[in-house]
């Protein structure tokens, strides 16, 4: 019997702003985004991360996505990782993750960070991550909270 993720492809590809969209209506990562000038952002966000991975079944659909900013020289700065909700825990965020790092350079050589949901917590630790307080941030802005 077939599962669900063997047919499920992931590819480097551009997606539109408004495909990525669709897709955050789909999962639990929209709500990371502030309402905000939010349609034009997003247009930017597509169109300038350095890694771009997208999961899709059998029919097209987007059912997973991770971005990324790298140097592809020491670090991976992950800015969106999610699935869809109804391909959740079913491998295909590990299979993500462990591309782009593969894409970003290798595990011996590129560190990955990330800001993570605090439900997603869990999963970064399967996989690996652990948290960190030596990150410094420098945030000014005032941010609506919404679900896309």
């Amino acid at each position: 019997m077939m599962n669900k993720t063997d047919s499920i492809q992931i590819s480097e590809e551009r997606i539109s702003a408004e495909e990525y969209i669709d897709f955050l209506k789909r999962t639990d990562l929209g709500s990371q985004y502030p309402k905000e000038r939010f349609e034009e952002r997003i247009k930017k966000l597509v169109r300038n991360v350095s890694i771009s991975l997208i999961a899709r079944n059998s029919s097209g659909l987007v059912v997973g996505v991770l971005f990324g900013l790298t140097d592809y020289c020491y670090w991976l700065y992950v800015t969106d990782l999610g699935v869809a909700r109804d391909y959740e825990r079913q491998g295909i965020a590990s299979r993500l993750m462990k591309t782009a790092l593969e894409m970003a350079g290798g595990e011996k050589d590129i560190a990955v960070y990330l800001i993570a949901n605090e439900d997603a917590v869990p999963f970064y630790e399967k996989i690996g991550m652990k948290k960190a307080d030596e990150v410094m941030k420098y945030n000014h802005i005032e941010w609506t909270e919404w679900t896309v």
